[in-house]
């Protein structure tokens, strides 16, 4: 008797496994898990895919190719919006995916995965040179990344909004942002240097600033305690006299990283004065935050699925409330928007500038404070 498979069974898979990446993050979840999400067994999965990287690997190529197609058709920086909203609302994981976990992929991927988006934006410059021909070649490239990065962030929304919403918001900020003007003076105060870190115990303080680069830049598995040592000039085992492991070591660099970001935000935008002048000190908070500590936030975007259920309860609780303040000041500022339009916006600014902080060589823009200013109020509808 031959038993056939259903159709679809392999895209069936990698939907499963991109939601299960996505939610619980790329080390929470087994083959077994899947295989279940799929109702097959794990021996029955693996004749699919050889193990987790390949279904990794295979569920973020899904999501490009889709994306790759849409830029192709493309003609105008409208298409331009139409193909990246309705990409990042119909492969939701694809943004985590690839900001979190896609460095987890062996090198070769990883270098693929980057040619791949090198690609993309190339497409996209293309049109939008086309369209606007006075801009120079760096900063239609930097509008084409921060559009990218904007309508990733709908991946880090804790639940689905309603598909042609997500879609029409999307397109709308999108074209605000191939609108801008990257460069030149912004509107709003300017980052400012964060204060010196205190330091009370000088050699844990140093732990706890190496872990966070070191997580960020490697990830949790791929750091050892011999290289956060080294890292501030000690032996490997002496990292224990400091903390009891290496995940109590994560839990309290997050814990720094939170307590950092919510004292310069929220200490900026309390002493403002009305809703407008406080959403402005915010903005110029953050980029100024992320300016100065981009390893800050890219450890709280990328470990925080390593945390122990409690610490990580208390993560994402701080990370709701933390985007409740900005939804809620928005909507304040821009009555017109409803929660769901303003969660939108909202995230795609933590992406666009999280993104922008990182993604050489745009990140070595002497004007990178203003630029990401600029485009940070276009993506809240300020500008």
């Amino acid at each position: 008797m031959v038993v056939r498979r259903p159709p679809g069974r392999r895209a069936q898979i990698l939907a499963v496994a991109a939601d299960r990446f996505h939610r619980s993050g790329y080390h929470q979840v087994s083959m077994t898990e899947v295989a279940a999400g799929v109702g097959i067994t794990a021996p029955a999965l693996y004749r699919h895919f050889r193990g987790k990287p390949e279904l990794l690997d295979r569920a973020v190529r899904l999501g490009l190719d889709a994306l790759a197609d849409g830029l192709r058709a493309a003609r105008t920086a409208d298409d331009l919006g139409a193909a990246l909203a309705a990409v990042a609302v119909g492969h939701r994981p694809l943004g985590i995916l690839v900001q979190r976990d896609a460095r987890l992929l062996p090198p070769a991927r990883r270098a693929a995965l980057r040619r791949e988006l090198r690609a993309d934006v190339a497409l996209m410059t293309a049109v939008l040179s086309a369209e606007r021909p006075e801009l120079p070649q760096p900063d239609a490239e930097m509008l084409c990344w921060s559009a990218l990065s904007a309508c990733a962030g709908l991946s880090y929304q804790s639940v689905a909004p309603q598909p042609r919403r997500a879609e029409a918001v999307l397109r709308e900020l999108v074209a605000a942002v191939l609108a801008a003007r990257p460069g030149g003076a912004a509107t709003g105060p300017a980052p400012v240097p964060a204060p010196p870190e205190p330091r009370p115990q000088a050699r844990r303080e140093e732990l706890l600033a190496a872990a966070v680069r070191l997580f960020h830049q490697r990830g949790f598995d791929n750091v050892s305690t011999d290289q956060l040592g080294a890292a501030v000039g000690i032996a490997g085992p002496s990292v224990y006299r400091h903390f009891d492991s290496k995940a109590q070591l994560l839990a309290a660099s997050l814990v720094r990283s939170r307590e950092r970001l919510w004292h310069e935000v929220d200490g900026a935008i309390a002493a403002a004065t009305g809703p407008e002048a406080a959403l402005a000190a915010g903005l110029g908070a953050y980029v100024g935050f992320a300016l100065g500590h981009g390893d800050y936030l890219g450890a709280m975007l990328s470990e925080t699925e390593r945390l122990a259920p409690p610490d990580r309860r208390v993560a994402v609780d701080f990370r709701r409330d933390f985007l409740r303040t900005w939804v809620a000041l928005l909507r304040q500022v821009r009555p017109g928007y409803d929660a769901v339009e303003a969660r939108i916006r909202v995230h795609a600014l933590f992406a666009l500038v999280n993104d922008g902080v990182r993604n050489r060589p745009h990140s070595a823009r002497p004007d990178l404070g203003d630029c990401l200013l600029r485009l940070g109020r276009a993506v809240l509808g300020l500008s």
